[in-house]
């Protein structure tokens, strides 16, 4: 499948869950009460940002969620903080409440539908959206300094950022 066909599947699926009754906001973030949130509000205010693309049934999503607890914990006074996106979209919200819960994650979620978040991860990258885990770190001034697609150990994130920020006057 080409990626403009991806790109196609997306944009009907989009247009099908609006003539579903979904809101209008549904088709973007939102936060895991429903409202409208975009991810400038959460990059660029002086900390480093972790964006985890996540789902709630992802085996190493599920395996990863404690180590960026404990990285959020950690740094989010001082440094750096996480900010999670989960895939499981308006109909697995029950989903992704329980995900949350059994891993006691404390870091802010938003939560999208599939084909809007691969598009934004899309957007944001250039590169297609592959799978979860993913992950973007965001430099405090909001730029995009790093992706990563799969696995990738919160300790590896810390180090990079560590380096960058040592390497920024």
């Amino acid at each position: 499948m080409t990626q403009l066909s991806r790109w196609l599947r997306g944009v009907l699926l989009l247009i099908s869950l609006s003539g579903l009754g979904f809101p209008v906001y549904a088709l973007g973030l939102v936060d895991l009460d429903g409202h409208p949130r975009d991810l400038d509000e959460f990059t660029g205010q002086g900390k480093w940002t972790v964006v985890m693309f996540w789902a709630s049934d992802c085996p190493v999503c599920n395996a990863e969620a404690h180590e960026y607890v404990l990285f959020h914990d950690q740094h989010y006074e001082t440094q750096a903080g996480v900010l999670g996106i989960t895939l499981d979209g308006k109909l697995g919200r029950a989903r992704a409440l329980r995900f949350i819960e059994r891993h006691m994650v404390d870091f802010p979620n938003l939560i999208g539908e599939p084909a809007a978040v691969a598009g934004l991860y899309t957007q944001l990258t250039g590169e297609p959206w592959l799978g979860t885990p993913s992950f973007l770190v965001f430099a405090p001034d909001g730029r995009l300094r790093a992706r990563q697609v799969g696995a990738v150990p919160a300790k590896r994130i810390e180090a990079f950022i560590e380096r960058e920020s040592a390497a920024s006057p």
